[in-house]
């Protein structure tokens, strides 16, 4: 489940350029429309517990991993920019419910098993990301239309998550949750409130990074630097290559060093990597650059999400749901002012939110826990 979730927008990503064109718009234009994915998703976002507590988690990411399918590929046949956010505002609604759905499972999971797992959850989800990205690359270079290629990319992704129903845990989520508020007791302070807030910027940093790749990275390789369209489309794949290479060693670096110390470390790469990619400009130092990003950013969100799930006096699953809802507003902010930047500037100049928002995360990450043995049941 979670590789579809990676998957089905990845597709859609890399051919985002042929849009683009098709549809004339500006950098400040385009960053807008792709912006309605997030805003969607923030919209949506908040109903996502009471879906999941009507439905369960398993159902919830079924039926909406559906949906965003469906509406993915037919964005990628808009011929207006009000239809294609329009259909992206829906497919971001979809995915913000899926996404909570899938952690909420995930960490139901995660409590059964014994031990951390929800780095290489995501990692999965990296996987899927990268093939759908590859996917595209291939359809890209192969001149396949982009109909048929996300027609195609739809109905595979969907027979996935179908065939992977019937292996989630069954019954509703209530019943892992009452064992986990068992040990809940309390309320909350301002203390509480405000460490959730910093864990907010350590995932809303993560999401900035995450859509930096997505939204940019083709755009900048293909109009800023020269590159073709299937060389373009690598600076996403890099990016979410070595973010699924941070995410697979993620759950065993972070029992050696602990969260905090994994987040600090994976910021200030991210701000060195990029740093370094926009002062000396060139396609493979580009394409490095978004890879780096991705190592360095792998572990802010699950962190964010594990910490999040955990602090005290709140009910299991509310600082979950609360740091999803609230992260997208970075996704939904970050495409318009990178537009913006760039319309006034450059879209190089557009892309140094990247390593300021690594900063960001560095900063932050003191809120994160200190290095702790792995829990085994």
């Amino acid at each position: 489940m979670f590789l579809t979730n990676g998957a089905i927008f990845a597709n859609l990503v890399p051919r985002f350029p042929e849009l683009k064109t098709e549809l004339a718009l500006s950098n400040t234009n385009y960053g807008i429309v792709v912006a309605a994915f997030p805003i969607g998703a923030l919209v949506a976002g908040i109903a996502a517990g009471a879906v999941i507590r009507r439905l369960t988690s398993a159902r919830t990411a079924l039926l909406c991993t559906i949906g965003i399918a469906v509406l993915v590929c037919a964005a990628g046949l808009s011929t207006t920019p009000v239809l294609l956010a329009a259909l992206l505002f829906g497919g971001g609604a979809c995915d913000a419910v899926t996404d909570v759905a899938q952690n909420t499972h995930g960490l139901r999971v995660q409590r059964a098993y014994g031990r951390s797992i929800i780095n290489s959850l995501h990692a999965v989800w990296s996987v899927g990301a990268m093939l759908g990205a590859g996917m595209a690359a291939g359809a890209i270079a192969l001149h396949v239309p982009i109909g048929v290629h996300l027609g195609v990319s739809a109905a595979v992704f969907v027979g996935v998550a179908l065939a992977a129903y019937p292996f989630l845990l069954k019954g509703r989520d209530e019943a892992a949750d009452s064992a986990a508020d068992a040990g809940t007791a309390g309320r909350p302070g301002w203390r509480v409130y405000g460490a959730l807030a910093v864990l907010v910027v350590i995932a809303m940093g993560g999401a900035v990074i995450e859509d930096a790749g997505s939204s940019w990275a083709a755009l900048y390789l293909g109009s800023g630097l020269g590159a073709a369209g299937a060389v373009a489309a690598l600076g996403y794949v890099a990016l979410l290559g070595f973010q699924f290479i941070g995410r697979v060693v993620g759950d065993r670096v972070v029992d050696r060093f602990g969260e905090r110390a994994v987040a600090r470390g994976g910021g200030l790469l991210v701000a060195a990597g990029m740093g370094l990619a926009l002062a000396f400009p060139s396609v493979p130092g580009t394409i490095a650059g978004f890879a780096v990003a991705g190592l360095g950013a792998a572990t802010a969100i699950p962190a964010a999400m594990h910490a999040a799930d955990g602090l005290p006096g709140l009910r299991a699953g509310t600082g979950l749901t609360a740091l999803a809802w609230l992260m997208r507003l970075g996704s939904v902010g970050a495409p318009p002012i990178v537009g913006m930047i760039a319309d006034a500037t450059s879209l190089r100049g557009g892309l140094l939110v990247v390593p300021v928002v690594g900063l960001a995360i560095a900063a932050a990450a003191g809120v994160l826990s200190g290095r702790r043995r792995p829990v085994r049941s």
